[in-house]
């Protein structure tokens, strides 16, 4: 894959999601590349969508310092601000796409990253949205 790759928050819920080892194994293979090739880029909404998910519905979940833990390590990713021109993005992409409004967010947040990809199992495999393309990793 070339150019950067924004990860969804579902990707990273299952690289911790031990009921799902599939889906997980899957999810820490393609991280792990992310890793290692400085591509993965995230924004806040996926860090906070990430800690309350882990901490509050994730079965086992993860201690509220071990979750903080995982979210202080993606500062290295420098995650994208939700602010106003990602809003205003977001309405757009809403309007034309027909996504929900925190779908919306995310390909927003991936087009201000410059990514080329989008990594989420929400989202529409092959899917383009402002010509940034979907991969689901699980398909």
């Amino acid at each position: 894959m070339s150019g950067n790759i924004f990860v969804d928050t579902n990707i990273f819920v299952y690289s911790r999601d031990l009921s799902e080892p599939i889906k997980q194994a899957a999810a820490l293979t393609r991280l792990t590349e992310l890793w290692q090739e400085g591509t993965g880029r995230i924004s806040t909404q996926v860090c906070n969508e990430y800690y309350t998910i882990v901490t509050q519905k994730l079965k086992p979940g993860l201690s509220k310092d071990e979750a903080w833990q995982d979210i202080e390590t993606l500062f290295a990713w420098q995650p994208l601000a939700v602010d106003k021109k990602v809003l205003i993005k977001a309405k757009a992409c809403q309007l034309r796409y027909k996504l929900s409004w925190w779908d919306s967010l995310i390909v927003s947040a991936a087009y201000y990253c410059n990514c080329s990809t989008i990594l989420s199992e929400d989202l529409n495999n092959s899917q383009k949205y402002f010509d940034i393309a979907v991969d689901n990793p699980f398909i």
